[in-house]
């Protein structure tokens, strides 16, 4: 089997990871139990390696903060005759180290090597860090 291969899409109108995943809770009456969707105007033409383990890695406030893994990707028509695609997600976000991005329009491929590694999960109750905190801690360099 081939590799995976991820994919990088910006985060439009979350500015933390909390509200991405507020944002999919008040949707998720749309989807079927345990899943999340993201419509996107371009079918990835790499398919079988971003369906074959790879995840859509969230840049939030110009840093990627988080990923939710890629289940599979069908076809949307939502009736204005423009074919796009739906990337069904994993419902469960996963939390990244933070890794600065500059903007671009659409989405782009990313490859595991380049893409950051997860975070420890948190323990229940400790606190996320503070809205910010993350950012500030990318462009330091911190990973």
């Amino acid at each position: 089997m081939a590799g995976h291969i991820n994919i990088l899409k910006l985060c439009v109108g979350a500015e933390s990871v909390e509200d991405l995943t507020q944002w999919q809770q008040e949707n998720r009456h749309r989807w079927p139990a345990g899943r999340a969707e993201h419509v996107t105007r371009m079918w990835p033409k790499r398919e079988a390696e971003v369906t074959g383990g790879g995840s859509l890695y969230w840049v939030i406030k110009g840093v990627i903060l988080c990923r939710q893994r890629i289940l599979a990707l069908e076809p949307r028509d939502e009736g204005d005759g423009i074919n796009r695609c739906a990337l069904i997600l994993d419902a469960e976000v996963i939390r990244t180290a933070p890794a600065p991005r500059r903007p671009f329009q659409g989405w782009r491929y990313l490859d595991p090597a380049d893409s950051p590694p997860d975070l420890a999960r948190r323990k229940s109750g400790e606190d996320a860090l503070p809205p910010g905190m993350a950012e500030a801690l990318a462009e330091f360099g911190w990973r």
